[in-house]
């Protein structure tokens, strides 16, 4: 939970709803490294993470030192009604707590692994260990076309397609918007491969030659940003400023105060949390072809799909949704009626409803 992304964002915006539902909650993790960035009210360590950088160029964290009697005793001192797992495939507290588990266990899938010939060799090994993990879930969900691609792809059982949320009252689209630096593009997100900023960058470059008062924030951080500020050097970019890691409370400023959102993930997404709250904050966004964010971005959204690699291209749908007045107006009245599909109460009902129904299924069964 220390790493920020849109699974541990959604984990978050779900605790909070069920809180304010009057439900009890608790957040099972591996305890990372650093404590002390996060709040660990509710959070129960299990566990150790150690970092894990994949073969698709991800990182995250995974867990590598588990006591199972630890886990034997948690679960039966909190007696939890209805566990909840998010991306269950990955190893291994999932499978630990599962495998020892009494009671309801649902699981909802984030992403879909990307297909190239990196990727198929990694599905060689996760497919077989997804598949020993399905038989301990009780329910399953996916939260957009892709991951329920991937997983009807495991099993026969019904996957139920439940949307990432977003908190619509606190990214709300502001009644004067207003840019400090003119034409300013906003990235949000880790600096990895798989993300694409430096195609961004490689975009950048061709638009500053066309578009004035052009400025680029990436706020993040990760592997590759040393070279990313390297690249900015040497492709010679003006008004590119790194800001690391950002809390929620800036990136809701930031949203807030920019012209155009960009997210140029080439793969591994889900459905794309961060393209929803720039919906909902009125911010056109550009962003990687890729199957999770077109899953996010249908009817008016498909055009700010682009293939980020094509650097002339990228650079002409930037400055298309960046200086398009007319344009720029159509997409915000759309993507302002389109979100409010992913609100917390609407997301949140039908989670509720699968809890309660798999519980009294479970019951039954007892």
């Amino acid at each position: 939970m220390a790493h920020r992304g849109g699974v541990q964002e959604f984990v978050r915006d779900m605790y909070q709803e069920l809180k304010r539902r009057g439900h009890e909650v608790k957040i099972i993790t591996p305890q990372p490294k650093d404590i002390v960035s996060i709040d660990t009210t509710d959070i129960i360590f299990v566990g150790s993470a150690s970092d894990f950088r994949s073969p698709l160029g991800t990182t995250s964290a995974v867990s590598a030192s588990i006591d199972n009697e630890a886990i034997e005793q948690l679960l039966e001192s909190e007696k939890f009604d209805v566990l909840h797992f998010h991306e269950p495939w990955v190893p291994f507290l999932s499978r630990q707590v599962l495998s020892r588990s009494s009671t309801v266990n649902i699981g909802t899938f984030h992403a879909k692994v990307p297909e190239n010939i990196v990727s198929r060799s990694v599905v060689k090994v996760v497919t077989p260990y997804t598949k020993s993990v399905l038989k301990y879930l009780d329910e399953l969900t996916a939260t957009g076309p892709p991951a329920l691609e991937y997983i009807s792809s495991l099993t026969d059982r019904p996957v139920s397609v439940i949307p990432l949320l977003v908190d619509l009252d606190r990214f709300k689209r502001p009644a004067k918007r207003s840019s400090a630096a003119g034409n300013t593009i906003l990235y949000v997100g880790r600096l990895e491969r798989r993300k694409g900023v430096r195609y961004l960058l490689r975009a950048y470059q061709l638009l500053q030659q066309e578009v004035d008062d052009l400025s680029l924030l990436i706020a993040g951080d990760g592997p590759e940003r040393e070279m990313l500020e390297e690249m900015v050097v040497d492709l010679g970019l003006h008004n590119v400023s790194f800001l690391g890691y950002i809390s929620d409370e800036e990136k809701v400023k930031l949203l807030r105060t920019s012209d155009l959102f960009c997210a140029p993930s080439i793969y591994g997404e889900g459905f794309g949390i961060v393209l929803l709250e720039a919906m909902a904050m009125g911010i056109v966004a550009v962003a990687g072809d890729n199957s999770g964010y077109a899953a996010a971005l249908q009817e008016m959204g498909a055009i700010s799909l682009v293939n980020s690699r094509d650097s002339k291209d990228f650079a002409r749908r930037l400055k298309l949704l960046l200086t398009e007045p007319a344009l720029r107006n159509v997409w915000q009245d759309w993507a302002a009626e389109y979100v409010q599909q992913f609100g917390r109460d609407q997301v949140m009902d039908q989670f509720e409803e699968l809890y309660e129904q798999a519980l009294e299924n479970h019951r039954s069964k007892q």
